[in-house]
């Protein structure tokens, strides 16, 4: 995983921004883009929940996906997420 200085060549294919929404939306809401989403593409993930820190890796995890890179400031978490090819 790479770091939030690190992540200005990942090209985003979409971006979702869960801000405001407590667990399992944030996560569900996931799915649900990741899933339209063509293997290789990236979604960019937005958060305000801080236990997105923990579920949001495991949803990848459990998909298949790459967690390319997190960034965690000012209560907002950002993830960048690449669908895998089997998702």
């Amino acid at each position: 995983m790479t770091q939030a200085s690190e992540i200005g060549d990942i090209q985003v294919a979409d971006t979702l921004d869960t801000s405001g929404l407590l667990c399992p939306l944030p996560v569900y809401q996931a799915a649900l883009v990741l899933k339209k989403l063509e293997p290789g593409e990236v979604l960019e993930l937005i958060c305000t929940d801080p236990g997105s820190l923990e579920d949001i890796p495991a949803l990848a995890r459990q998909r298949g996906d790459a967690l390319l890179a997190v960034e965690d400031g000012n209560g907002i978490q950002k993830f960048w997420i690449e669908k895998g090819g089997d998702a």
